[in-house]
């Protein structure tokens, strides 16, 4: 036999790499045609669309398939964006972490934004992204954090946390606080399930880096 074949026969067998695939998850719920809207669907339809959203868009595509589920949601959403007692700094803050908390990436994408033009700091927005503690946050932003960040937790907020946001915001920005991270959360789950996309351009919500998740 010749050397070279004889070498090449007992040479140790090289691993192929395995190269990683990365798919794009298709939308479950995309938009439904307008022809093919019932009469329940197109009535939720010209309602947002008569609101100050304009446009049916996020949460409410895949929701279009329960018009009576649509209906009340984005009255309470719209109660939520322009008419709670929280400061629109900090509800958007509170919304950004129930999108983090569900790791939902349209949720995250549109309402980053939204919480730098309302005059969060970008600093704590990548602490949240990363589910850190900010370092440097206001009095009432710190207030905010410790409530939700306690009520997504542990299903529930401590009598202390309780009492220093019932102090400094009152016991009807409290209610409304909740009812923000609520519809979030809600809406949240709605996507994940829908698999709904994301805008394009916007930065992707990255994966919880190792540390912070949970030990099983």
């Amino acid at each position: 036999m010749p050397q070279s074949t004889a070498a090449a026969k007992h040479a140790p067998a090289v691993k192929q790499k395995k190269q990683m695939r990365v798919d794009i998850l298709r939308e479950r719920l995309p938009r439904i045609p307008p022809e093919k809207l019932n009469a329940a669907q197109k009535k939720a339809a010209a309602d947002i669309t008569a609101g100050p959203r304009k446009d049916v868009r996020g949460p409410f595509v895949p929701m279009m398939r329960s018009p009576g589920l649509t209906g009340p949601t984005q009255a309470l959403g719209a109660y939520i964006r322009w008419g709670v007692k929280v400061p629109f700094r900090l509800a958007e803050m509170a919304g950004l972490m129930a999108a983090r908390d569900w790791s939902c990436q349209f949720e995250w994408a549109v309402h980053v934004p939204h919480a730098l033009k309302g005059g969060l700091h970008p600093d704590t927005i990548a602490a949240l992204a990363e589910c850190r503690r900010p370092e440097k946050m206001k009095k009432d932003e710190a207030i905010v954090y410790d409530f939700v960040n306690e009520l997504l937790k542990n299903r529930g907020v401590s009598d202390p946390t309780y009492a220093r946001a019932v102090k400094h915001f009152g016991e009807e920005s409290v209610v409304d606080l909740i009812g923000v991270v609520g519809y979030y959360a809600m809406i949240a789950m709605l996507m994940n399930v829908a698999r709904t996309s994301p805008p394009s351009g916007m930065p992707p919500l990255a994966a919880l880096p190792l540390y912070s998740r949970p030990l099983v």
